[in-house]
């Protein structure tokens, strides 16, 4: 037992991930409950749901409390920290100070929900901080100084980037194309080209298995099983590389055009920045094989994909913990009094 422990969270809409200050990233769990509909009891959280997915009786219902990067669903999403917290691999407290990563633009009522959230489940201080202001602390980009740089984190439920100097936000933007949406894209393309019918699970393993953003030197290809939407049974079909890129071409189309909508808005001087300093990626949805090279090919600036890009908020997060006094200027503590309904 400890007096004091400070954690910084990553409530991702596909992932949660934790960070405890002296040890490192010590949780790293899918976002999903399952819930028994009949006794009103949450039955698994992280990855014991995450396999019920999709493959659940009609009284159990499994669900992400995570919509867009927001809290969904504030009761699972309640329940599913609170068992997350109280794991084995994070240490009891009488006092847990919180560092969590909320995306940038949001209303002062859904960043109150959050600090309700976790307070509602012991933590007794909360500190907010903007999703890509941590993506890039975590990244190794020097923020502080008076120079831009260009993040875009694809995360799954939302793509959000943005201009970031002298530690903070200069102009952002958000979108709800993300992984999740390339995900339904598959589903879609499947159905109306296989007619076959296939779950959100197989869709994810279609796109990390065969999934591209432009044509790659490697072939591949990727046998599945799905339900026929013709006969009813089950059946196998083989998808290609080429088809997989076909339906993806509209949703990265769409957020290439968002990217240069945010580039035009930004002051003159900070894209002389982005254009010398580059394009930084971060997120689930970066490791999209050729995603760099179309970035490139449709901005014209060099795109980096960082490392580790799944972890780089909650490693943003956990650099904070180390050092709350030299980051505290960019941190938000909201109170009761600031909130605005």
């Amino acid at each position: 037992m400890i007096i004091k422990k400070i954690i910084g969270i990553d409530l991702g809409t596909d992932t949660t991930q934790v960070y405890l200050k002296g040890t490192g990233i010590i949780l790293n769990e899918p976002s999903i409950v399952a819930f028994n509909n009949r006794t009103n009891r949450v039955v698994a959280v992280g990855s014991d749901a995450k396999k019920m997915l999709s493959r659940t009786p009609s009284h159990v219902t499994a669900l992400r409390p995570m919509v867009n990067g927001v809290i969904g669903d504030f009761d699972m999403a309640k329940e599913m920290v609170q068992r997350f917290l109280k794991s084995n691999t994070i240490p009891w407290s009488w006092f847990t100070e919180t560092v969590i990563s909320v995306p940038t633009n949001l209303t002062e009522v859904e960043r109150k929900s959050v600090e309700d959230l976790l307070r509602e489940v012991g933590v007794s201080k909360v500190h907010l901080i903007e999703r890509l202001v941590a993506a890039a602390l975590g990244s190794g980009l020097d923020i502080n100084q008076p120079t831009a740089h260009l993040v875009v984190d694809i995360g799954a439920g939302t793509t959000d980037m943005a201009i970031i100097s002298m530690n903070g936000i200069v102009v952002s933007k958000r979108l709800k194309i993300a992984g999740d949406y390339l995900n339904h894209e598959i589903v879609k393309g499947v159905k109306e080209e296989l007619k076959l019918h296939i779950g959100e699970p197989t869709a994810e393993e279609i796109k990390i298995a065969v999934g591209e953003a432009i044509p790659q030197s490697e072939r591949l290809d990727l046998m599945i099983r799905g339900r026929d939407a013709v006969s009813g049974l089950p059946r196998e079909a083989v998808i290609r590389d080429t088809q997989v890129r076909y339906w993806l071409t509209k949703p990265l189309k769409q957020v290439i055009e968002t990217l240069k909508e945010l580039i035009d808005v930004t002051p003159p001087e900070l894209v002389g920045d982005v254009y010398k300093n580059g394009i930084y990626l971060s997120g689930g949805g970066s490791m999209l094989r050729g995603i760099e090279q179309l970035f490139e090919k449709e901005i014209g600036v060099k795109v980096h994909l960082v490392d580790e890009p799944l972890l780089c908020v909650v490693r943003g997060t956990g650099l904070i913990t180390e050092n709350m006094e030299q980051y505290k200027n960019i941190l938000d503590t909201f109170s009761n009094s600031k909130v605005v309904l």
